[in-house]
Parts: structure tokens; sequence; C-alpha cells
């Protein structure tokens, strides 16, 4: 953290203290959510920390699903999340009267990996289905293709509460049931993913790009083939749409009142925005093209009305 923390005080940005008063700031923040954005929002956190240390932030990754249970009950002030918020979610929110704002701070590709040793190297998005599939029996890898090797499969992924979880459910796999095949070693912690899939042979798991990118020397990133050949997980490649389904957005939920009221709420959020490129960029994220990063800044207009 002290590397990005002197690799983004180079980039320069936006001093966020500002118009809020800067060192004189003080408060205290709760953010909880998504394990994917967690880097991100702890970035924001360390770099706001130099220049209005009276402020507080605190940072959880309990996932998405966790993130918004504790925002909709009024635990916390901001939400990090890997998929928009659930109707159900939604709904809860609103009968606690806890009006929010979604931002969205990144584009991540969703990245399955593979032990660094395994003689595979692309995956159709059929063959997703066939392995991750809520009614999939697959155990070995010469079951999705008799050119893969005669190797048993051992699967690693998020749990349930995990944003990433819902995505490849939902948007990729697309099962009404909006769930995967359950018989894998499930954790809401990428890093305990990552090192499954590192440490054992024939495995395979998927997560945020950022956690593949930071274990690339020991870990294989498979490419996709959506119907119009292998394409590898890549920052251009899901800015240019050819990482699909993949590729996916990743936001920050923001307490209205909470911004308005709480002036350390007001500084981190203000600072997380105005420094948002630079913050994705360093942090291994894949920043907002032009006109998302126009969108995201007037969604954060409007919560000041």
């Amino acid at each position: 953290m002290a590397v990005l923390a002197l690799a983004l005080s180079a980039c320069g940005g936006g001093d966020a203290g500002s118009d809020n008063g800067g060192d004189s700031v003080s408060g205290k923040v709760a953010v909880d959510g998504s394990s994917t954005v967690f880097p991100m929002s702890v970035a924001a956190q360390e770099l706001l920390a130099e220049e209005s240390p009276d402020v507080r932030v605190t940072v959880g990754e309990s996932g998405t699903g966790g993130g918004f249970e504790a925002f909709c009950a009024d635990k916390t002030d901001i939400s990090d999340a890997s998929r928009p918020i659930k109707d159900e979610e939604a709904a809860i929110c609103e009968e606690a009267g806890i009006e929010y704002t979604e931002l969205q701070v990144a584009t991540d590709a969703l990245t399955m990996v593979v032990h660094k040793d395994l003689d595979v190297d692309c995956l159709t998005v059929d063959q997703i289905i066939k392995l991750w599939g809520p009614d999939s029996k697959v155990k070995n890898w010469n079951e999705l293709d008799p050119s893969f090797p005669d190797q048993e499969i051992k699967l690693f992924g998020p749990g349930t509460d995990s944003g990433t979880y819902d995505y490849m459910a939902a948007d990729v796999i697309g099962a009404e049931s909006e769930s995967t095949r359950s018989d894998y070693e499930s954790s809401e912690d990428d890093n305990v993913l990552v090192q499954g899939v590192s440490g054992t042979e024939g495995a395979t798991g998927y997560f945020g790009y950022t956690y593949y990118e930071e274990n690339a020397d020991t870990l294989k990133a498979l490419a996709i083939d959506n119907g119009e050949g292998c394409v590898e997980p890549s920052a251009e490649t899901a800015q240019d749409g050819t990482y699909t389904p993949l590729a996916r957005p990743l936001f920050i939920y923001v307490n209205n009142a909470k911004y308005n009221d709480n002036e350390a709420v007001a500084a981190y959020v203000d600072y997380y925005i105005e420094n948002l490129s630079d913050i994705a960029e360093v942090g291994k994220f894949i920043p907002l093209s032009d006109e998302l990063y126009s969108e995201t800044q007037s969604a954060l207009e409007g919560i000041k009305g």
C-alpha cells in the first residue's frame, strides 16, 4: 500500500480535501462489500489519509451481498459492489428509508484461471457453462474436450455472498436459479482462491482481473471464446467489448444522507471519484472510458442536489 501511495502521489490528481476543509475534515467512514472492489477502496483510504488524517475510513470485504446487507441495515456508509444491487436488496433499503446513489468506479475482466502447468489455454462459453452450471457433473478436463488432458478438475470459486459469484451465475451461465454448481472450494477471500488454484494440479477458478495480475507468475489466465475466437482478458479487451461475456462494471453505492450530513463521507467519496483514473490504473483495474467517467461525475453531483 505504501508503494501504491507513492505511485499515486507521483500521478498527481485532485485535492479532495479542498472542498471539505482539507485537514480540518474529521470523522468516520464505514465501507464494506465486494472483495473485487476492496483494493480500490483501500487505495482511496490510504491516499486520503495523507491529506486528511482525521478522516478515519474502515474498509471491509464481506462480499457484495454481505455489503448490501450491512448497507441496507444502515451499518455502513458506502457499499462496494461487483454487480448492480438486486431488486430484493433495493426493496430492503427502501423499507429502511435509505436512499443511495450508484457510482461506477471501474471495469473488470472476470478472469478464469488454471494451474500454470495445465495444458489448457482457452474455453468456450459453452464449456464454461458445462463446467460451472448448477447441474454440472464434470470431473475431468477431457470431459469438456477430448483434446484436453486426462486430469481431474479441482474447482475453486467465490462464495454465494460474492458479486463475482452472482455475475458468473446470472450473466455468464445464465442459470434461472442464479446459481452455479456447489461442489467446489469456496471463499470470499480472493487470495485464498489464488492459493488454491496455484497450489493444486488440475485446478481452476475465477475472480477479478486484479487478483490474476498480482499473481500472474503462479497462474495461467484462460482466453474465452464467445463464438468469434479466443480472447484473453485485458484492459483493452474489456473496454472494447471483445472480452464477452466476462467484462463487467464495478461500483460503489453511497448513502445519500450520510454523504450530505457527514463531511468525512463526502471527503472520501469526492477524493475517490476525483482521483478515480489514477487509483484504477495503479491498482491494476481497468479505468472508465471518458463517457462512463462523465456519467459517474454527474451521478456524484446528483447526490449533492
